[in-house]
């Protein structure tokens, strides 16, 4: 019996995230890591990276089985570009839209319809209408729940 990889996909995002998770812990050595109860600015990020490569490490086992086919190897098999580009396209393009102060409102909706064309089959009027709930929930809870000084429209200055 060999040990073969059933999944690359969890096997590469397992490695991901152990990469990130030591990345994480690495960059926040220097901080001061304080206690549960007096948390410095290296605790949260200490421990958020621990977990991440705690997620990797079971994400990544789960990718193994002990008998498999032989043709199936450790190649990263096929990548799903458009929403890897989509995707950083659009959040990008959100952050941009917040800094230049083009209103919460407008930037959530663009942020939402620009990710549902990562998907090949978009529906409309679902997108448009999930658009319109989760921003009116978002401006719900950040603006007027929690008193988040986000600004709505551009011209609510």
């Amino acid at each position: 019996m060999q040990l073969k990889i059933k999944n690359p996909q969890d096997f590469w995002c397992g490695i991901l995230f152990i990469v990130f998770g030591g990345l994480a812990i690495y960059l926040s050595r220097d901080y001061e890591m304080g206690s549960a109860l007096r948390m410095g600015p290296g605790y949260f990020p200490t421990w958020l990276g621990g977990i991440l490569m705690g997620f990797g490490v079971i994400i990544g086992s789960l990718a193994f089985r002990i008998e498999g086919e032989e043709n199936q190897g450790l190649g990263l098999g096929e990548w799903a570009w458009r929403p890897w580009l989509v995707l950083t396209a659009t959040l990008s393009l959100f952050a941009v839209l917040m800094e230049v102060e083009f209103g919460f409102v407008p930037s959530l909706i663009v942020l939402i319809i620009g990710c549902a064309l990562a998907h090949k089959d978009v529906h409309w009027r679902e997108t448009i209408l999930l658009s319109l709930c989760v921003t009116a929930g978002a401006v719900a809870i950040f603006s007027y729940g929690l008193g988040m000084p986000y600004l709505l429209f551009w011209w609510s200055k």
